[in-house]
């Protein structure tokens, strides 16, 4: 997966001169040579020679934690969504059902005069349903409901549904982990005096959000301390980031009798019930340690401490969607504090990302019907399957591979499933209500429907044309369950995929978003998985340890580099995606030469087709980031900072070193090359 996307962050605010909705496409080559900076040296820097120019002239805007690339063409598609909506709220007449609904959904979130007068309102029911609790023994019926009204797990844990680790035909219950209001469980374990700056406000912000809801400010300060006993205690209890790489680590099969046996106190039955779900066979509970301190919290906890602890999670969780005061605290913690954002994004875009998060598919077929053309889907296509072919070639040339795991790699390679643009069938929104002038009741009506829809799928057989992203999404990712490469039709767009660009920067960008993607089937985590989608150890042991050897060269590697201040990337963190993007750009490279293997390429604006193909790649990862975010991402991201996806890449590869005629010992020449695919 090529970026992460920010939470969203509900705000109003007014819309400037310069924001507009867009009607077209503004272009953006799949070059800029305006973006690049030919002062600095490539072999010393490549990363500031590709995007030098471009970071220089794109200083992050307040209302952002960073700018990239990624992030400008996401605003763009935002802005053209946006006109699509503004449209369809304004036409009352004509419009078809999937019109009416992200028309009429858009028109109550904008809608922020209604907003304001309602205040914590909308938040009541769920307030009063915690208040009534009389007893422990009815916290599985209103976890149930909140769970299914919020899609939240911030509610002590996660309870849904997902492909069985062992049988990918099949979908089972996952009790996952949950529970926590901060980013990750390292802020909660961590002792140097940045996390506990971190915490004692965190400390503070819940109990503001508390006293918003009328608690008085001693209340909300024990309240709040409460709060982060609960959390921390959870979080002591839970695997950090790394471990849950590993796919074993999060596989517990076991029948609901084994799920019981661990919360004995807590009545699953009434909780499945209460979520609609009357009865389950089986689940995976990914983390047992968790769901045991879990009991062990309902046990010592006085009800009164819970009801603490739920109100907090629900005022958290509905804060976004209420008037300005929980708006404002929300961002003040959340999105300024932890991730230094300046100012609240206006409100346009929280209300496209909403109707896209929530309504995706139908939004995305007028996208797909006015900004993504056949020939623009068959063209990617023709280059999935090119570097799909410089992956089997790869797999035959490796030395370090022996031949019988060759046979299960190519059966792997030979079923991934390319899903391009679009899903082949729309979701029916059928059964969600949408009314204007209800902005929170919409928004809960449609994360119940959601949620029903995906507790609907245990006990069924899978659905393998499902997609986990909607059309506009300015991504693509690997799904090592499903075995299939999924590229929305959003991030198919230029200056990501520029189909007026000659071949040699379409082939380093989006092949090497291609070959990235590809790779992850292979990477430390996916390669687990057999060509069903099935957990299944297919290495032979001297396979398995050649493997690892070469992605320890890579682990060790990035761990050398430096994210800000004294802190270095989490080699063991981003392994997966650092493996990927260096997999990636060599099959990008094998294709790319195989595609133009008998054609005469010239220099263009001064570079050569083999620097051209390099600095099309980097130049996708052109970024500027806050220190703040920045801190946040080396706990969380599994992905490394863009001039490590650039320069960390390119060391490493001997055609680099060619293009640019580098020398040895310059920087961008590794003295020891690292290389699995």
């Amino acid at each position: 997966m090529r970026t992460l996307l920010l939470p969203l962050l509900l705000a109003a605010g007014s819309v400037s001169a310069q924001e507009t909705p867009l009607t077209t496409f503004p272009y953006t080559p799949g070059l800029d040579v305006a973006a690049m900076d030919r002062t600095a040296d490539a072999c010393v820097d490549f990363y500031q020679f590709s995007c030098g120019g471009w970071i220089k002239n794109n200083p992050i805007p307040a209302d952002q934690a960073k700018w990239s690339v990624y992030g400008k063409l996401t605003q763009d598609n935002q802005r053209y969504l946006w006109g699509i909506l503004d449209e369809l709220a304004k036409k009352k007449d004509g419009r078809n059902a999937n019109e009416q609904k992200i028309g009429d959904y858009f028109a109550a979130c904008m809608d922020e005069s209604t907003v304001e007068k309602l205040g914590a309102k909308p938040l009541k029911p769920d307030l009063d349903r915690i208040a009534k609790m009389a007893s422990k023994k009815q916290l599985p019926q209103v976890l149930g409901e909140l769970h299914m009204e919020t899609g939240d797990g911030g509610f002590f844990f996660s309870f849904g549904s997902n492909q069985d680790f062992a049988d990918s035909e099949q979908v089972i219950a996952f009790a996952s982990s949950g529970g926590l209001g901060l980013p990750d469980r390292d802020y909660y374990t961590k002792d140097d005096d940045k996390s506990k700056d971190i915490r004692a406000k965190y400390l503070l912000h819940v109990a503001r959000m508390l006293e918003l809801l009328g608690d008085k400010p001693e209340a909300a300060k024990k309240n709040a301390a409460i709060v982060m006993e609960i959390e921390t205690a959870l979080a002591q209890a839970s695997l950090t980031r790394v471990e849950r790489r590993d796919p074993y680590k999060i596989f517990h099969k076991m029948d609901m009798k084994g799920l019981q046996a661990l919360t004995p106190g807590f009545d699953w039955a009434t909780y499945l019930k209460a979520s609609g779900l009357p009865k389950t066979g089986t689940v995976n509970v990914t983390q047992p340690k968790l769901y045991e301190e879990l009991e062990r919290q309902w046990n010592k906890r006085s009800l009164a401490d819970i009801k603490a602890y739920l109100r907090w999670h629900a005022v958290n969780a509905a804060s976004p969607y209420l008037s300005t005061p929980f708006v404002n605290a929300n961002f003040e913690f959340f999105s300024k504090t932890l991730r230094g954002v300046e100012k609240l994004r206006p409100r346009w875009k929280r209300c496209v990302t909403l109707v896209d998060g929530q309504l995706g598919e139908a939004l995305g077929q007028e996208f797909v019907r006015r900004a993504f053309s056949p020939a623009l889907k068959e063209k990617t296509l023709r280059m999935t399957k090119q570097v799909e072919q410089a992956m089997e070639k790869d797999i035959d040339a490796l030395e370090w591979m022996s031949a019988p795991t060759k046979v299960r790699a190519k059966e792997k390679l030979h079923a991934i499933v390319n899903k391009i643009g679009y899903p082949d069938t729309w979701r029916d929104y059928g059964a969600v209500t949408v009314k204007r002038g209800d902005f929170f009741g919409n928004v809960e009506r449609a994360q119940l429907f959601e949620s029903r829809r995906q507790l609907a799928k245990i006990g069924q057989p899978l659905d393998r044309k499902e997609w986990q992203m909607t059309p506009p999404t300015v991504n693509a990712y690997f799904d090592a369950q499903m075995n299939d490469i999924n590229f929305p039709a959003g991030v198919l767009q230029p200056p990501l995929f520029d189909p007026k660009m000659d071949d040699a920067p379409g082939y380093g960008n989006t092949g090497g978003t291609i070959g990235h993607e590809l790779t992850h089937g292979f990477d430390d985590e996916g390669r687990k998985f057999d060509a069903k989608g099935n957990l299944k150890d297919w290495w032979s042991p001297e396979d398995d340890k050649a493997y690892e050897a070469r992605a320890q060269c890579i682990r060790d590697q990035y761990s050398t580099y430096t994210i800000v201040d004294n802190i270095k990337i989490n080699g063991a963190l981003t392994s997966g995606e650092d493996i990927a993007d260096l997999g990636g750009l060599i099959l990008a490279w094998m294709a790319w030469k195989e595609e133009t293997a008998n054609l005469k390429l010239q220099p263009v604006e001064g570079l050569t087709p083999e620097q051209r193909f390099f600095v099309g790649y980097a130049q996708w990862a052109c970024e500027n980031d806050r220190p703040e975010n920045l801190r946040v991402k080396a706990v969380t991201d599994p992905h490394s900072p863009g001039k490590y996806r650039v320069n960390g890449l390119v060391v490493n590869m001997p055609e680099f070193e060619a293009a640019f005629s580098c020398k040895k010992g310059q920087p961008m020449v590794a003295e020891k090359r690292c290389r699995v695919w």
